[in-house]
Parts: C-alpha cells; structure tokens; sequence
C-alpha cells in the first residue's frame, strides 16, 4: 500500500507519460509554484518595479507547457531584453555626447524604433519586439532621471522572470518530444480499435457467399444495412482531437531533438492522411451489407484487417516504448496476387482500394518515424530511457510491443 501511494505521488516527477496525462493539472501547479518563487525573488532582491518578474512568468508560462516552446520564448525574452538594454544605453550615451540639439534625440528614438520594427516583422519576430519595448522602456525615462534608472530595471526584472520560469520548469518537466511520440501513439492505438470497429461493421453484415452460390445465385442476399456505431464517432471526433493538439508540438519538437521541420510536417501529414482513410472506410462499410463478396475476398479482407491493426498497434508501442526498438513492416499482403478482387463489384473493389492506400500510408508513416527515430529518441531523455528499461528488468518484461 505504501509502495502503491509513494508511486502515485512521485509519478508526475519520475513518468513522462503521468505527466503527459494530466499536463494540464501540472502547468497549472507549475505556473502557480513559479509565482510563488518570483514573489519570493522580489523579496529577497528588493528591486524596483518587481511586479515585472511575475508578469515576465505568467508571458512564458500562461500559454506554454512544454520545455522546448518555454525555452524558445525564453531565449527570445532574454536576447531581446539584453538587445534592448544594448541599445537604450547606446542612445543615452549618443545624448549625453550630443545634447539634445534640435530633437535630435527624438529623432533618433523613431527611426531605431522603425528599424527594429521592420526587423520584428521580417526575421527577428518576437526578440525584435522586445528589443524595442526595452529600449522604450529605459529611454521614455529621460525626462526624470538622464540614465533611466526605472527601465533598468524593470529589464533587470524580466531577466530574473525569464529565470525563474525556465528553473520551474526543470521541475516538472513537459519535452515536446515526449508529448509530440506518446500524441501520435494514443492516435495510432485508438485508430487500431477504428478500424477494428469497421471490420466489425463488415462481419455485422455478413454478406459472404461461397463461390459455388455466387455462381448460381448472383443477386445479393438481402441484408438489412448496418447503422455506424456513434461510439466510433466519437472515437473518431478524440483523434481529430489529439492531431489537432500535435500541431503545437511540432516547432518546439524540432528545436529539442534536431529533426527537420519538413519532416515533422511530413509525418504529421500523413498522420492525418491515416485517420482521413480510416473516416473513408467507417463511412464506406455499412453500405456494402447488401452487396455480395465471396469467401475468398472476404478471408483476404479478414487477413487485411488483423495486419494493419496489428501493424497500428505495434507502432504505437514502438513511439511509448524507451527502448530502441525498430519499425517493423506493415504487412506483405498484396491485392495484386488476388486476381480475384477485380471481379468483385464496384464498391468492393473501391473498399479494397482504400484498405491498400491505408496500408501505403502507413508503410510510409513507418518509414518517417524509422528514419527520424535516433533523433527523437535521444531527444526523449537518457534517465526515462534508462529508468523505465530498469523497471522492465525489475518487473521481468521486456517492452509492451506484444501488443
């Protein structure tokens, strides 16, 4: 019992997949211990304009859960706010040196300020904007104090905000990585248990006949039409879901383990060409139970269905798995040594048709992820690599991929 409570209270520190989970639960409390923590700084450093650190934390943390979006902002943040500090006391010494003969030190705040515009909306993005909100910030002071005392430091705020939300975040940590394989995995199962369910609706109908009967009855037997299953559709409404929320992981995935933006593109693409073809087939099965296949199609069929599943769920433990295992291929079925198929009737061939796109996709699919896994996977972390291998030592098992 003692063991079972100290696991469930340590699991969101020592388990990427607890945390992928209830990440939400988690960035909440992250968020909040790292305003505890910046109120705490501001107290001990006692500066001026301290309420900049705790805005500087909810700016990073609000809206970003994951480390590899988190450092992204954060070195923005830092590289900004350093340029903009670069630059305000650039233009206070050319003032003091100057004067301020015929507004020339107006003069000069609008055109950096236009030239760090043009350079925020052409490449620097948010670094850019910073750069000239800092500098705004130390050089708007002059008319109080000719070394902008109060920019400083709130710039000097902002960089212990920054601090702080990158330290919490080591705490509990969020990777992309983790979150963009264990996203893709969840969708590979719950398209497994889809297309399982289309096969279902195939076998519901039962519109088998022997050769012998097709040959001497050739009019379909009737059979009453079977309705799609809504829980299938709400499967398929959670999977559009979790593509949808890959998306935000992609940049920050590319960033943590050094794959090509176009290849995570890529897979993303064909992630979602899967779950269209799999929408196609539930769309297509209840429509073909009045229309007859014979018993060799129908056991070619049957053979399609177990692989793919299996091939689906086999990726999917590859993606959770910490070892290194490989992708292993799809299936070796061939519509083509099934001269057979083309003399089925239209919306069978078609059916077949899509089952073969199915599996091309997600060959292809294996073969993006196979190629790119040394990346990904080191990018996931050596201690969870290594911890969850000595716990599968401990317990006697080897990986889930039995599935």
């Amino acid at each position: 019992m003692k063991s079972t409570l100290y696991q469930l209270i340590t699991a969101p520190f020592t388990e990427p997949y607890v945390r992928y989970q209830h990440a939400d639960v988690l960035h909440a409390i992250r968020l909040g211990t790292a305003v505890i923590l910046a109120l705490l700084a501001n107290k001990l450093t006692n500066l001026p304009h301290g309420e900049w650190t705790t805005i500087t934390v909810f700016i990073i943390l609000g809206l970003l859960q994951y480390q590899g979006a988190i450092y992204t902002k954060a070195k923005e943040r830092v590289l900004g706010t350093l340029l903009g500090i670069g630059t305000a006391l650039g233009v206070l010494w050319f003032i003091q040196n100057a004067g301020a003969w015929l507004w020339i030190d107006y003069v000069l705040i609008g055109i950096l300020s236009g030239i760090i515009g043009y350079l925020a909306v052409r490449k620097l993005g948010y670094t850019g904007l910073l750069t000239g909100i800092t500098m705004l910030m130390i050089v708007s002071d002059l008319g109080h104090n000719s070394i902008g005392q109060d920019g400083i430091y709130r710039a000097l705020n902002i960089l212990l905000g920054t601090g702080v939300s990158v330290a919490v975040t080591l705490i509990l940590p969020l990777k992309s990585t983790l979150m963009w394989r264990f996203l893709l995995s969840s969708n590979l199962d719950a398209c497994s248990s889809l297309y399982a369910g289309v096969g279902h609706h195939i076998d519901a109908a039962d519109g088998v006949m022997d050769n012998a009967t097709q040959k001497s009855n050739p009019i379909a037997f009737p059979i009453k039409e079977v309705p799609v299953d809504r829980k299938l559709v709400t499967a398929l409404q959670q999977i559009n879901k979790r593509l949808l929320a890959v998306r935000p992981h992609i940049a920050a995935t590319a960033s943590e383990s050094g794959i090509e933006k176009e290849t995570l593109e890529t897979i993303q693409r064909t992630h979602r060409n899967i779950i269209g073809t799999i929408d196609l087939l539930l769309s297509a099965a209840p429509r073909l139970a009045n229309i007859e296949i014979d018993e060799e199609n129908h056991v070619l069929l049957m053979h399609y269905q177990h692989e793919l599943t299996q091939a689906m769920q086999h990726m999917a433990a590859v993606l959770r798995s910490p070892s290194d295992e490989v992708f292993r291929p799809i299936t070796r079925i061939a519509v083509s040594e099934y001269p057979s198929v083309q003399h089925l009737a239209f919306e069978w061939q078609g059916y077949f048709w899509l089952t073969q796109t199915l599996q091309t996709q997600l060959q292809q699919l294996s073969d993006l992820l196979q190629t790119s896994k040394p990346h990904w996977f080191a990018a996931s972390g050596l201690g969870y690599q290594r911890r969850e291998q000595r716990r599968m030592k401990e317990q006697g098992g080897e990986t889930d991929l039995h599935l």
